[in-house]
């Protein structure tokens, strides 16, 4: 009997794949389509556990879909520009390119071991001309269309690596890469116009029925729309000609409360002043060196400068407020400039008592509960209040509370909190003193960046022409690899683009007069933000071919992880949406991903210990010796098991596929991170577990090697194991369809249980066992073939179809009724679905353990509950 070995299996199955085209997506004529996708990877170097978790959650899908009768697009790429490659050839004295592609080749050449039904034929990279060259196409169209515009904006900048960083690209204050306190700086950038469909991207959400809930709470609050007021506050002495500055709030029920005006440092009032103020230029100076996130703008320290100036309340041209310049106020949202109601907003609160504004109460609460920093209201006076820790908070009732002002305003003495911000934009609109506007938190999406590993900005400069977007049959504008004979120098800050000495100088593609190409190239988020379209057709001369878009599009299931909820979620949806106006996607992928999901991590313990020094030393978990959940290094020295931990490579506790392959095989690693938890939640890698799973496998070739050289007629077991195995197809199938992985491997377990001790005939076990092998190949298909083969089957089990139960079979026409003996139980019994209560009673009484505990007397009662349980109570 041959013995179940992975090593000389899953190549030998890998290639008649390969050979046989098996996952090569194609058009067939009658069959519908099913496109999975899992989000592409960044060629870092290596693929990790959590890379086999995801991909192989996508291909249980690909498989089950394909043997289900559909023509399926499952593909693969990578998502290769950005700052990590040009750090690393900064570091290392080589070239982005050369980093990028020889990670590309290592994480292909790991992951075609694990066996996944990937349709490689389509496999790309962002930084392939081939895909970029068709973004730039894309641009331009854009460009057209009046989606993508350039003016001067305020950006991160981070000083070391000196390029411009997006809001989620800097930590507490610093870049993410270089560690470095992120300043502001105003440079000129492109920009895509996705605040124009924030409402279409709000509304739309509504409709995504296939989506986890917490992504769609994710972005709509990332949108963020907003109705509130917009309205003049008259200076007392216009300044440079202006005589007026505009507000907009979203709690305009807070006017009476206000106790100075702010302006953001890049207010225009505040720029046009800067020059005749040296004070105010220094201190403005020092507010931009913070970052633009409003979480950083929310941690750092509040500063401000009193301007000096004053304006008149719009509701009492007697009460002059003075205008301060603040740095927690963003040039980006509303207007740049607010008025702040310190009683009833913790940043201006913080603000006015640290340069000894005024506070005054709007609105006291009468009802319902009041938070103000997490804490429920302990007002100690009338303006502010004390939370639990003695730390004095604004006065901030949510909307859902009933409030009463503390000084009449439009006439009524309460209302609740949203209506007192309606009723107030309505005494302001009907006196023509404001208006109702509805803003979105959500910014347009700037893509300038300064580097060169990234898709070029396809525009020329012109002194006579401006900018010009390059000519189309002139794409793509390829970055250039060298110097002329020399490396590009990537040890000199800044961007090696800006100082080639050949590639910026270029012709006007309009005029033909000497020119210069735009050296700033596209976030990478723009890369990832069409790849799922270009898949459909990645060797077209075009962005897509709308044929293959029209058949393929949308994405039937998304797969990836969590922290991808909201920018690239958000981007690819706008994307979408602006390749429908410029002619490359139908009309019906305005949303392109039907179905989201969101897996969880894969964890594993840390292993540590302490140096001389007391600091930890993490070590690799096959150097450590597992004995009675104790670890021990080969020294004998113990270490300090911290367990379920996120994988990290500065903790030495990832694990890397390769190992696992070498000692258990693919289908062990596929098998144990779909067994052991719910996909949507972490899972815990353990040596244990891949181990259990190990032998778990070996059990089920062993079990399928015995039934194919076996020869048992025909038993009256039959019945029963068939029964079961229709069962299993049901319950199997469910799982799959509703991604519950580890629920439908259970059954697959019990199944295997069932399997190995029934005695039904030869004929009967090999119908069973063939169901087991297709039921276990999307999850585990290299021994899923090797069954298949054994037992006789035809073909690739990769194509064979998927396994549909008999309907009658799952007819239960019998009920096992647990015995319970004065409350205990005591047996059970097999009867008829339907049995008469009379008969049922017969067979009770009969029953060994009944007649036990009767000995030979009669019961004081006994109760059938029909197709629940029997009492008898002796």
């Amino acid at each position: 009997m041959s013995r179940y070995d992975p090593a000389s299996i899953e190549p030998k199955w890998q290639k008649a794949w390969d050979e046989a085209l098996t996952f090569r997506a194609t058009r067939e004529g009658g069959k519908p389509k099913y496109y999975v996708l899992e989000m592409f990877p960044y060629p870092s170097g290596r693929i990790h556990i959590g890379h086999v978790r995801n991909y192989t959650m996508g291909d249980v899908i690909a498989r089950y879909k394909k043997q289900n009768g559909f023509n399926v697009l499952h593909p693969m790429g990578f998502d290769a520009f950005g700052m990590p490659a040009e750090n690393a050839a900064m570091a290392s004295g080589g070239h982005p390119k050369d980093w990028t592609y020889g990670n590309i080749e290592t994480m292909v050449g790991q992951m075609k071991p694990l066996g996944f039904g990937l349709d490689w034929s389509r496999m790309f990279a962002t930084c392939d001309p081939e895909y970029y060259g068709q973004q730039q196409a894309l641009f331009i169209d854009m460009l057209s269309e009046g989606l993508v515009y350039r003016k001067n904006a305020v950006v991160n900048w981070d000083p070391v690596d000196m390029t411009v960083l997006a809001n989620e690209q800097v930590i507490d204050g610093c870049g993410w890469r270089s560690g470095a306190p992120v300043e502001r700086k105003e440079l000129t950038q492109w920009f895509f116009k996705i605040s124009d469909m924030a409402g279409e991207l709000l509304d739309a959400i509504e409709g995504l029925d296939d989506w986890p809930a917490k992504v769609k709470l994710m972005q709509a609050n990332w949108i963020g729309r907003s109705r509130g007021l917009q309205f003049s506050w008259e200076l007392t002495a216009p300044v440079h000609g202006v005589e007026t500055v505009e507000v907009y709030t979203t709690r305009p029920d807070t006017l009476l409360g206000a106790s100075f005006l702010g302006l953001s440092p890049d207010h225009p009032l505040v720029k046009s002043m800067e020059g005749d103020n040296p004070a105010l230029a220094a201190a403005v100076a020092e507010m931009r060196k913070g970052g633009t996130t409003e979480e950083a703008l929310e941690k750092a320290e509040k500063l401000g400068f009193d301007t000096g100036l004053t304006v008149r309340h719009p509701l009492d041209p007697s009460w002059e407020v003075p205008v301060w310049v603040a740095n927690f106020i963003l040039m980006d949202y509303g207007t740049g400039a607010i008025f702040g109601s310190p009683a009833h907003d913790q940043r201006d609160l913080d603000f006015c008592r640290k340069y000894g504004l005024p506070i005054k109460a709007t609105f006291d609460v009468i009802e319902g509960e009041v938070y103000h920093g997490g804490a429920p209201d302990y007002r100690t006076d009338e303006q502010t209040a004390t939370n639990p820790r003695g730390m004095v908070t604004a006065f901030i009732p949510p909307k859902s509370a009933k409030v009463k002002w503390l000084n009449h305003f439009a006439g009524l003495d309460e209302a609740t909190g949203q209506e007192a911000v309606d009723i107030t934009i309505d005494w302001m609109e009907a006196r023509g003193l404001g208006k109702g506007v509805e803003k979105f938190r959500l910014r347009d999406w700037g893509l300038s960046r300064q580097r060169y590993w990234g898709c070029p900005i396809p525009v020329v400069h012109c002194d006579a022409c401006g900018v010009v977007p390059e000519k189309k049959e002139n794409l793509p504008i390829q970055l250039p690899y060298d110097e002329g004979d020399k490396p590009i120098d990537f040890s000199t800050p800044g961007n090696p683009l800006d100082r080639h000495p050949t590639w910026r100088d270029c012709a006007c593609p309009s005029c033909g007069q000497p020119a210069k190409r735009e050296t700033d190239t596209m976030d990478t988020f723009v890369d990832s933000s069409w790849y799922f379209a270009r898949f459909t057709a990645p060797r077209a001369d075009t962005p897509t071919d709308m044929a293959d878009a029209e058949y393929w599009m949308n994405v039937d299931q998304y797969i990836g992880g969590i922290e991808h909820a909201i920018l690239h979620l958000l981007y690819s949806r706008f994307f979408a949406r602006a390749m429908i106006r410029t002619g490359h996607l139908p009309e019906k992928c305005a949303e392109p991903f039907n179905a989201l999901f969101t897996q969880g991590m894969v964890t594993h313990a840390i292993f540590q210990t302490k140096n001389a020094e007391g600091r930890p030393v993490y070590h690799y978990p096959e150097d450590v010796d597992l004995r009675d959940g104790r670890g021990f290094l080969k020294d004998g020295t113990e270490v300090e098991i911290i367990p379920s931990a996120k994988m990290s490579k500065s903790k030495n506790n990832v694990v890397d596929p390769m190992n696992i392959i070498a000692t258990y095989g693919a289908d062990t690693a596929r098998w144990f991170v779909l067994s052991d938890s719910p996909p949507e939640r972490d899972v815990e890698w353990t040596a244990a577990g891949a181990e259990a799973a190990s032998k778990h496998l070996a059990r089920v070739h062993r079990i399928a090697a015995e039934i194919a050289g076996a020869d048992v007629p025909e038993t009256k077991e039959d019945a029963a194991l068939l029964k079961e195995t229709h069962k299993v197809m049901h319950d199997v199938t469910l799982g799959v369809e509703s991604f519950g992985f580890n629920a439908a491997i259970a059954k697959l377990y019990a199944f295997t249980n069932t399997l190995s001790k029934s005695r039904a005939g030869t004929q009967t076990k090999r119908f069973a066992a063939k169901t087991l092998a297709q039921l276990m190949s999307p999850m585990t298909p290299h021994l899923a073939e090797e069954m298949w083969q054994l037992l006789g089957g035809e073909g690739l089990i990769a194509e064979a179809p998927w396994p549909k139960p008999d309907e009658a079979m799952l007819v239960e026409d019998t009920v096992t009724l647990p015995i319970q003996v004065n409350g205990k139980r005591r047996g059970e019994i097999d009867v008829p679905k339907g049995m008469p209560k009379e008969e049922v009673e017969k067979l009770v009484l009969a029953h060994d353990a009944v007649l036990k505990a009767l000995d030979g007397g009669q019961p004081k009662k006994l109760i059938v509950v029909p197709g629940r349980i029997v009492n008898v109570v002796v």
